[in-house]
This record gives C-alpha cells, structure tokens and sequence, in this order.
C-alpha cells in the first residue's frame, strides 16, 4: 500500500508506553493486568477502603477526569497535553504508529465521500494506540483481546504489538493485512452510525448464547464487506500495489473462526462461532471490494 507521505488522522490518542499496566509474556499481553492497591483504614478494615476508592472514583469522573487514564500513567484528561512519563518506543513501532494513523485518514476520507453521497454526515470515530491495557468507554481495553471498536466512545482501540502477532503467529503479514485490520473495525463504526450495532446490542439480550453468536458473525461479516467497500475506493485511488489483496484475504482466512479454533484446539465447534468461518469473512471482503456499494453488504437478509 502506498501510504507514505500521506495525510495522518488527527483522531488518533497516543498511550503507547504509559505506566501503571503490566504486560504479561507473549505478543498480546496475556498475563497482563492491573492491580489497585487497597489499604486498611484504622480500625475500619478493608470495606472502607474499597467505599473510599468508589467515592474518588466517582468524584473524580464528575470533574470529567478519567481516573483509568491516571492509573495508565496519562493526565486523566482524555486526550489532554499534561505531562505523561512515556518509555521509549522503537523507530518500527513508532513508524507503525504513524502507518495507523494515515490508514484512518484514508477511511476518513472514503467514508465521508460515501455517505454524503448518501445524504448523511460522517462522524469520525478516534483512534486508542495503547500498550498492554487501557481504560475505554467499555471497560479495560487489553492487548489481550485484538483490536476492537467501542460505540459507548466511538473510538478503536489497537496494541500495535497485535501486528507483530498477526505476522509470526498467524502468518498473516503485509502492510495491506494491517489495514485491513483498521478497516474491520472503522466497518463497526459505521456500523454503529447507521444503527446496526444498536439494533443488534438490544436484540441480543433476549437471544440465548447460540443465537447471539450466530447473530454476531452477520456483524461482523457485514464490517468485513465495509472493509472491502474501502479497499474498493482505496483501489481507485491508485494505492494498492501488486499483492496488496492477496494480503487482507490472507488475513481474513488466519482469523475466521474455524481456522483458529483448528489452531488452537485442534477441532472446530460451529456453535460457538461468532466472527465468521474463513470461507466466509474472504467472501464477505471481496463482495464489498468488487461492488463498492453499502446495498450489497446485507448480511442480515441475505445467506452468509
């Protein structure tokens, strides 16, 4: 993908390297966490402590300070300039940092011209870069759990060392792999823009556990087909280079369902898919890149 020199997103908040986490052994942080020392108030146990950590906590979320980015070593303001004690990021992280940031600007562009075609507004979602754990609009956003889009904040949440992990462990490499992945989840933003994300979050609380997963993987498909709905465009633009779709089907086969569960376990469990078989998430993908059309993404009425 030819992507450099080219205009980087201002939507992007940089946690690489704050404090306060631990990460644990492996690329994505398993073992990691957070622990909140609670102390013993004379001659009140432990009870008053965790009453006294609520009440700041709740004191401090009214002041519109974020206590989970002062424990992650930030300001507590979110996106604010305060001094945040940072360690040293490598020149390949930080150049990676900066090919997420343009990757967002590029979907920036292609959703706005798509949806004023449309006649709607395009509301841009942010960008988390973090190292190991960090706070979000969801609850603690971990290394541990891949990429994922919030809609409580409208914002993605990547651990660059995700990519490394998708490149040794799942052999999915390539700088288009990657932008898929960006891709994926600004697909759950507009997701969220134009009610999918809604509908489906109140619907599943009346779905058992299997109707849920089967529900969720016409989700996620359907933010796979938004993704080639952008790599569609990004075509046009004159970006990709020779290879460049090959890598993000490559990425979409490592990570359906199926495929993973064979690598991890051994044998594969349909019920309990929730993102899609490999078959499907590549079929999805070069649907949207083929049309371009958000009509033609309909995972909901159409057979997956």
């Amino acid at each position: 993908m030819r992507w450099r020199g080219r205009r980087q997103s201002s939507n992007v908040e940089d946690r690489r390297g704050r404090g306060g986490f631990a990460r644990g052994p492996g690329g994505l942080g398993r073992g990691g966490g957070i622990r909140i020392p609670i102390g013993r108030a004379a001659g009140g146990g432990g009870l008053s402590g965790i009453i006294l950590i609520v009440v700041l906590f709740l004191a401090l979320r009214a002041c519109g300070i974020d206590p989970l980015d002062i424990l992650a070593g930030g300001d507590g303001v979110p996106g604010g300039g305060g001094q945040v004690t940072r360690q040293q990021t490598s020149p390949a992280e930080d150049e990676m940092a900066q090919f997420a940031a343009t990757v967002l600007a590029e979907t920036e562009d292609i959703w706005h011209g798509i949806m004023q075609a449309q006649g709607s507004r395009y509301e841009e979602p942010g960008m988390v870069l973090f190292t190991g754990q960090t706070g979000s609009g969801c609850g603690f956003a971990s290394a541990a759990s891949g990429p994922f889009y919030c809609p409580a904040d409208s914002k993605l949440y990547l651990d660059l060392g995700f990519f490394n992990e998708l490149a040794r462990r799942f052999e999915a490499t390539g700088d288009f792999a990657r932008a898929y992945v960006i891709a994926h989840e600004v697909g759950h933003h507009v997701q969220n823009l134009i009610g999918v994300l809604p509908r489906f979050n109140e619907m599943r609380r009346s779905m058992d556990e299997a109707e849920a997963n089967r529900m969720s993987v016409r989700v996620e498909l359907q933010a796979d087909c938004f993704a080639g709905i952008w790599a569609h465009y990004t075509d046009r633009r004159g970006l990709l280079e020779e290879g460049d779709v090959e890598e993000a089907l490559n990425a979409a086969t490592q990570i359906g369902d199926d495929t993973l569960q064979r690598r991890t376990q051994g044998y594969v469990v349909p019920e309990t898919f929730n993102h899609g078989t490999s078959q499907q998430r590549r079929t999805w993908f070069a649907r949207g890149m083929e049309s371009g059309r958000i009509g033609d993404c309909d995972t909901f009425n159409n057979p997956i």
